[in-house]
């Protein structure tokens, strides 16, 4: 009797283990089937329970996918046209040192480290200038001539030019002052303002809040703090320069928030008097760019503006000081 027990008990574990064995079977051969658009079973797991809208279908995903590869594919081609039918990059106007078999060696590691801080600079004249520079100028000066730029007609320069003398020089101050990290559109806006409320006198922006002068002059860059420095600097002038502003270099680098660049700028359109270069972010950009500055005694980009200026100066004729900036 104990002998028939087990004996069905062995069929039994023999007929599962059968049925494991088929069922297994059909998941694999399912599995190994060639998935085509046609095929009625998906490999992808089934969608789960959502309250939003369905998105699992794996073919709509590819047509989307492709259709987005198909419209970038466009845009490059687009942006390549407009490369080529456009104005010419600055760049274009650099000078670029011949490729030869020497430079093979290089390691690539070691050209990627230089590329940051050195450039191909193009050989220079018996004054240090680079043989090329009025070649590159003439040709900047015609890719200018075609399209016009903010600082034509809402650069510092421009402000108070109705005004009489001594008011447009302290407008031409207050507009450099807010001129730093700040475009040229929305530096014109905050001198149009301060005009039309009648804050742009010395004595005026004297007696105002500084909480109205910040109001006005927003959005700037740092408006705060270049509202308090607007109060110290009308104090100044007041007392020391009877509403007018200093007519040296040195006394208008020592008012709040007036730097080289700016200092120049005033000095120039304010009193006349080209002193130096006017050198903002752009235009130390754009010198590195086309190779005509460089640290002293090394082939390496300037680190900062004022290191640009020095470098500039040099060579660049003082005839071309005051027209640079607003060109480049």
């Amino acid at each position: 009797m104990i002998s028939i027990l087990i004996l069905a008990d062995a069929r039994i574990y023999i007929s599962l283990s059968l049925t494991r064995l088929m069922s297994a079977a059909r998941i694999i051969s399912v599995l190994r089937m060639p998935q085509t658009r046609f095929s009625s079973t998906s490999r992808s797991p089934p969608p789960q329970q959502s309250s939003g809208p369905m998105t699992n279908d794996p073919h709509v995903y590819v047509r989307n996918k492709r259709l987005k590869m198909t419209v970038v594919h466009a845009r490059v081609a687009d942006n390549q046209n407009q490369k080529h039918h456009g104005l010419p990059d600055i760049e274009d106007f650099a000078f670029h040192k011949p490729t030869g078999s020497d430079k093979t060696n290089i390691p690539k590691h070691t050209c990627d480290m230089l590329s940051d801080t050195t450039m191909a600079h193009p050989p220079t004249s018996i004054d240090g200038s680079p043989a090329n520079w009025e070649k590159v100028l003439e040709e900047i000066r015609n890719m200018r001539s075609s399209n016009d730029a903010p600082v034509d007609s809402m650069g510092c320069e421009k402000a108070g030019s109705m005004l009489p003398p001594k008011e447009r020089r302290f407008a031409v101050l207050i507009s450099s002052l807010l001129s730093s990290q700040t475009k040229d559109n929305i530096t014109h806006g905050a001198i149009q303002r301060l005009l039309q409320n009648g804050l742009l006198s010395a004595d005026a922006i004297h007696e105002a809040d500084e909480a109205t002068i910040k109001s006005i002059i927003y959005p700037v860059g740092f408006y705060t703090r270049k509202a308090s420095n607007m109060k110290k600097v009308a104090e100044i002038c007041l007392n020391d320069y009877g509403g007018d502003i200093p007519d040296t270099l040195d006394k208008l680098l020592l008012l709040p928030g007036i730097g080289p660049k700016m200092a120049h700028l005033v000095m120039n359109v304010g009193w006349g008097d080209v002193q130096g270069i006017c050198v903002d972010t752009h235009v130390h950009r754009i010198c590195n760019r086309i190779g005509w500055v460089s640290r002293t005694g090394t082939k390496q980009k300037t680190r900062s503006p004022e290191e640009t200026r020095e470098s500039l100066q040099l060579w660049l004729p003082k005839e071309e000081w005051a027209a640079i900036n607003p060109l480049l």
